[in-house]
């Protein structure tokens, strides 16, 4: 038999080199790429007239920006005080971040490999205040906060975002820690590493993922989040970006122009943020989704 011509029984011969094409089917086309166009462009349009705004001079109409001017960015950066608000916004974003994977890996290592009592209650309570709005929390967080003396600091900011961060982000890290067998930690045990250790050199490597998917939610939510920045906060060198970003809006007029080019700059860490970490998250976010 020739070895470059394959033979099944009931069938001609084809050769080996060969390949079956497959037909195009215009149906499928359609139902894939034109809804996904179309989501495509309702997401890319908005972002594309804040560019417009922030880069062209003031007064133009221009759907084009020519000439590009960088003047609406130094008014924001300079004369707003945006950079105040940026650094306001890192730090809180930072550590509500570190706080709330510390935290997270603890609280979800614990619900996956300990069995107790009330467990799956306590799950159920953690699912349960991703139901309940930031707005039915202000005044029993501002009272809390007022009697600590932490109103007008960015603590209030980090406590506040990190508590809100962390019931998703436990029951995240629940589903991570689940993905690694168990039987490892074990056989490091009867090697005689204890159970602190087997975890910092056997678990927590695999956990990168999970780490990175459930950091960039606290990171990306504490950055983005106006209401708590916005009742905790009065003083204007403790802002972040969305509450400085409110005062370019006048009571009967609005700086487009400066109000776009900062909403450039605060979406550029975002963009950053994800255009590095996308081939974890998405990783992460199908670890997570094992029962634990």
């Amino acid at each position: 038999m020739s070895a470059d011509v394959m033979i099944r029984p009931g069938a001609r011969a084809v050769p080996a080199g060969t390949r079956r094409r497959r037909r195009r089917d215009p149906g499928r086309v359609l139902r894939l790429y034109v809804p996904l166009g179309m989501y495509l462009v309702f997401t890319l349009v908005p972002f594309y007239w804040m560019l417009v705004f922030a880069l062209r001079p003031a007064g133009s109409t221009d759907p084009v920006p020519w000439p590009i001017t960088f003047e609406h960015f130094e008014t924001v950066w300079n004369d707003i005080g945006y950079a105040v608000f940026f650094k306001n916004s890192v730090i809180v974003g930072v550590w509500s971040l570190l706080v709330t994977t510390v935290i997270a890996v603890m609280g979800g290592y614990a619900l996956s490999r300990y069995r107790f009592r009330g467990r799956g209650l306590f799950m159920v309570v953690l699912l349960c205040t991703q139901f309940i709005p930031g707005a039915m929390m202000l005044i029993p967080l501002f009272s809390i906060f007022k009697s600590l003396g932490l109103i007008n600091s960015l603590a209030s900011l980090i406590v506040a975002d990190t508590v809100f961060n962390l019931p998703l982000s436990i029951i995240l890290m629940s589903g991570f820690v689940s993905a690694v067998p168990f039987t490892v930690e074990e056989a490091a045990m009867v090697d005689g590493c204890s159970r602190f250790r087997g975890f910092l050199a056997i678990v927590l490597p695999q956990l990168r993922p999970g780490l990175i998917a459930v950091g960039s939610f606290a990171f990306i939510h504490t950055w983005n989040n106006f209401l708590f920045a916005l009742m905790f906060v009065s003083k204007q060198d403790s802002f972040t970006i969305p509450v400085g970003l409110s005062y370019t809006i006048g009571e009967y007029s609005a700086d487009f122009g400066a109000l776009a080019a900062g909403g450039v700059v605060a979406a550029l860490p975002v963009v950053c943020v994800f255009a590095v970490v996308q081939r974890y998250l998405v990783h992460g976010i199908s670890a997570g989704a094992v029962k634990g």
